[in-house]
């Protein structure tokens, strides 16, 4: 029986493994970002999943074997294109610096993710006819005014900064190109959770292979962090042969032990976010779909607060923490209204 509430707690902490997993990645030392990143994508997007799914749904490789083609290539497809949302969202924060540029893209990302499946599935008019689905709507609207007051927070505190900060922030600033490069970014990233909509008959196949209903998207991740993998996989590869960095995963000169450590330890913390993810929205009942706002929602959450403890919010003046406070309290309001909403469906 579904249990919204449990559904927001995992949810929580998938949140908070994606909003943390960056920190081993900057402890990797004399590598280029290429040979981290890419060492760490083969722990978040082959090894763990495939050893979690392994342990949690037995008859995993049964279950695959046994979906259709069609339903594998379309959660792998969703998955490509998700890998290159996450290549673009770099771009993003070069155009637009890191709080304009959060906001932005985690804030469409959200949009699209969360309402596009419903009415792909041509659900949204009958989630409006009903109190349940209004209420859960109401949080979905009150998670993105957060989002918007967070990024207005971000936008406050680059202006406190020195000349000489602002000249290395903005030093690509472009409205226009970081705008639409945002939006790339947020549609492509919230083919996550398109990939799990078109997977969802692989979750089924689970099901009917006796797998334990929290376990059920085990299968389904791996199909769509493949196709995470091959785009990333290419981009660090294309990278590692033009800077020749490839030479990185074998330089003695470098800490190998430390940097493949960190690497496998931020792939795992990376992929406990979607691993909780799974489970949070196996409770989620009659209204998944806004299982993707939840998800955005605990990123921003955690990722500010991890900003605050990194004393990245140093020197940010009053009005600056007040806004943030403010944009805080309603992401967590957002979450409560969500979860209510689904308790009452």
């Amino acid at each position: 029986m579904a249990n919204p509430f449990v559904g927001v707690l995992f949810h929580a902490i998938g949140g908070f493994a994606a909003g943390s997993f960056y920190l081993p990645i900057k402890k990797i030392q004399r590598w280029s970002w290429e040979s981290g990143w890419l060492v760490n994508g083969f722990f978040a997007w082959l090894i763990v999943p495939w050893s979690v799914s392994l342990i949690t749904v037995p008859k995993t490789i049964t279950i695959l074997v046994q979906t259709e083609s069609s339903t594998l290539f379309w959660t792998y497809f969703f998955g490509l294109l998700w890998g290159i949302g996450g290549l673009t969202f770099g771009m993003t924060m070069r155009y637009l610096g890191m709080s304009l540029g959060m906001a932005l893209a985690l804030g469409l990302t959200a949009v699209f993710g969360t309402l596009i499946p419903p009415i792909y599935e041509g659900k949204l008019s009958g989630l409006l006819q009903t109190q349940s689905g209004q209420v859960v709507l109401l949080g979905i609207v009150v998670s993105l005014l957060g989002i918007i007051i967070c990024g207005r927070a971000g936008i406050l505190k680059d202006k406190e900064l020195s000349d000489e900060q602002k000249q290395q922030g903005v030093k690509e600033f472009n409205l226009k190109k970081g705008t639409i490069v945002a939006t790339l970014a947020g549609i492509l990233s919230a083919c996550f959770a398109f990939g799990i909509a078109s997977g969802t008959p692989i979750a089924e196949l689970a099901l009917q292979n006796e797998a334990p209903e929290l376990w059920r998207n085990g299968p389904v991740f791996i199909v769509i962090l493949a196709g995470g993998f091959t785009s990333n996989f290419l981009w660090c590869l294309y990278l590692n042969l033009k800077t020749r960095s490839y030479s990185d995963y074998l330089n003695k000169a470098t800490p190998l032990k430390i940097n493949y450590l960190f690497a496998a330890f931020a792939g795992t913390i990376w992929y406990c976010q979607f691993m909780f993810y799974g489970m949070g929205s196996t409770q989620m009942g009659k209204h998944d779909f806004a299982s993707w706002t939840l998800h955005m929602v605990f990123i921003i959450l955690f990722s500010t607060l991890w900003g605050i403890v990194t004393k990245e919010w140093k020197g940010a003046g009053k009005q600056t923490l007040i806004t943030l406070s403010v944009g805080l309290a309603i992401l967590i309001s957002a979450t409560i209204i969500i979860g209510a909403g689904n308790q009452m469906a």
